[in-house]
C-alpha cells in the first residue's frame, strides 16, 4: 500500500529502542507518508533531534512551553493536523500516562488532546512488560480503542535478559500503519481461513522432543496478511517465541496429532493455508521418564511412527476449503518435489522454497519462493516474509473471486 499523502504523527519516547525510530522514519517516508516528529525528554537522550529531523526532514517538535511551536497552540495543531499518531518506542511510563490522562509533557499532551487513531510500539524490559500495573495500563488503552504492534521476543539490549518487550521492527510498524490506514475493500470479507505455523513438538521423554528449526514467521504473517483483506482467521501454531497477530484467532498446540484435530476442528472453511513444518515422525511411544544414560550401553532405540499427514487430510476431506495451499521446505530438487507434492496432497498450489542452510530462509525473515500449479511454476523474488505473506494472501483473494 501507498502511503502518499499520509500524515504521521511520530512520538518517540526514551528507551533504546528508539535508535530504531529512525529507520521507521525512513519506510514511512519510503511509502509517501509526511512523517512530523515528537520527542520526548528521555528520547534526545537516545537519539538526537539532529538525526531526527535530518531523516523526517522538517521541524522536530521537543518543548510543551515553546514559544515558537505554542503561538497558535501547537500541541493541538500537532494532535489534530494528522491522519494517524504512531508513539514508537512507548515506555511503560508514557503508556501509564496515557491511560490514567496524564499531560505533563508535549507527547502525553498531544496524545491526550488527539482525535485521530493511535498505533502503539510498545519497548521495555520483560519483567516492566509483564507488570500488573503496565498489564491493568495496556487492557485500558485497549478499551479505550487504541491499536498495539508487538511487542516481540528476544534478547534485550542490556544483555541477560530475554522475553516479551523489544520493539516491533519498522517494517512491521508500517504494515500496522497500512493496515489502520487501509481505506481499500475487504475481498475476503465473510470468509473462513485456517493457517497452520511453526513447528511440532513430538515427545522424547518429558525433557527431550523431535523438532525443526521453523520459527512461524511466515506462517503468523500469513495469517496477518489474510486477516487484513477480511478473512476470519484461525491460526493453528505450534511452539514459537512470537506474538500472536492481531485480529485472529490462535490455537496454540504442541504435537502434530493436537495441530490436525484443531485444524480439522476449525472446519469448514473458505481457505486452508498449510504452512507449519510438521514433524514427519513421532516416537512410537513416549518415555514417561527421562531416559537416563547408562554406563557401557550405547544410546536406546528410538522407534518411529508416521504423524499425520496434515495438508493431504485437508486437500482430500469432504468439507475440502475451496481454496487449499501447501508449502514444501526443500533442500533439493525444489520444483520436481513440489509437483510431486501437488498431486499427492490435493492442493491447489504448493508454495516451494529452498531451505538449505546457507540460505538462512529457516528461522529467517526473508524468503524466495516459487508458487507451483498445474498450470505452471511462477518465481517470485527475494522478498520479506510479510511481503511473501501479502502477495499470496493477494493471490487466495483472486482464486476465490
Amino acid at each position: 500500500m501507498s502511503l502518499a499523502g499520509k500524515r504521521i504523527l511520530l512520538i518517540i519516547s526514551g528507551g533504546i529502542a528508539a535508535y530504531k525510530s529512525l529507520d521507521l522514519i525512513r519506510r514511512l517516508r519510503e511509502r509517501g507518508a509526511e512523517v512530523r516528529p515528537v520527542m520526548t525528554a528521555g528520547a534526545q537522550q537516545f537519539v538526537t533531534p539532529l538525526a531526527v529531523g535530518a531523516l523526517s526532514s522538517g521541524h522536530v517538535y521537543t518543548d510543551l512551553f515553546s514559544r515558537e511551536d505554542e503561538q497558535d497552540v501547537g500541541h493541538i495543531r500537532l494532535a489534530r493536523d494528522c491522519d494517524l499518531i504512531v508513539v514508537a518506542p512507548a515506555t511503560a511510563d508514557l503508556m501509564a500516562k496515557m491511560a490514567n490522562g496524564l499531560a505533563d509533557d508535549l507527547a502525553s499532551t498531544v496524545l491526550l488532546a488527539t482525535d485521530r487513531p493511535v498505533l502503539v510500539a510498545p519497548a521495555m524490559n520483560p519483567k516492566m512488560w509483564s507488570h500488573a500495573a503496565t498489564r491493568r495500563n495496556v487492557e485500558t488503552l485497549r478499551r479505550d480503542g487504541l491499536a498495539f504492534i508487538g511487542p516481540n521476543a528476544g534478547e534485550m539490549a542490556e544483555g541477560g535478559e530475554a522475553g516479551l518487550g523489544r520493539m516491533a521492527e519498522p517494517l512491521e510498524i508500517v504494515a500496522a500503519v497500512e493496515d489502520l490506514l487501509d481505506g481499500g475493500g475487504k475481498p475476503l470479507a465473510g470468509r473462513r481461513a485456517i493457517v497452520t505455523s511453526g513447528p511440532t513438538h513430538e515427545p522424547i521423554d518429558p525433557v527431550r522432543y523431535i523438532a525443526n528449526r521453523s520459527s512461524g514467521r511466515q506462517g503468523h504473517a500469513i495469517a496477518a496478511a489474510l486477516a487484513k483483506l477480511g478473512a476470519e482467521v484461525t491460526l493453528v501454531s505450534g511452539p514459537v517465541t512470537l506474538p500472536d497477530p492481531r485480529g485472529v484467532k490462535v490455537i496454540h498446540v504442541e504435537r502434530a496429532e493436537e495441530m490436525l484435530e484443531a485444524v480439522l476442528g476449525a472446519l469448514p472453511a473458505d481457505i486452508a493455508v498449510m504452512v507449519a513444518a510438521v514433524a514427519d515422525w513421532r516416537v512410537a511411544t513416549e518415555n514417561t521418564e527421562k531416559i537416563k544414560k547408562k554406563p557401557g550401553e550405547g544410546p536406546p532405540p528410538l522407534m518411529l511412527a508416521e504423524n499425520p499427514d496434515i495438508l493431504k487430510t485437508i486437500g482430500h476431506h469432504a468439507q475440502r476449503p475451496k481454496v487449499v495451499v501447501g508449502f514444501a521446505a526443500e533442500t533439493q530438487d525444489v520444483e520436481d518435489n513440489g509437483r510431486v507434492k501437488l498431486q499427492k496432497k490435493g492442493a491447489d498450489v504448493i508454495v516451494a522454497n529452498d531451505v538449505s542452510p546457507e540460505t538462512g530462509i529457516m528461522g529467517g525473515t526473508r524468503n524466495s519462493v516459487k508458487l507451483i500449479t498445474a498450470a505452471g511454476v511462477e518465481q517470485w523474488p527475494d522478498l520479506s516474509k510479510d511481503e511473501v505473506a501479502g502477495r499470496l494472501a493477494d493471490w487466495v483473494a483472486a482464486r476465490l473471486i
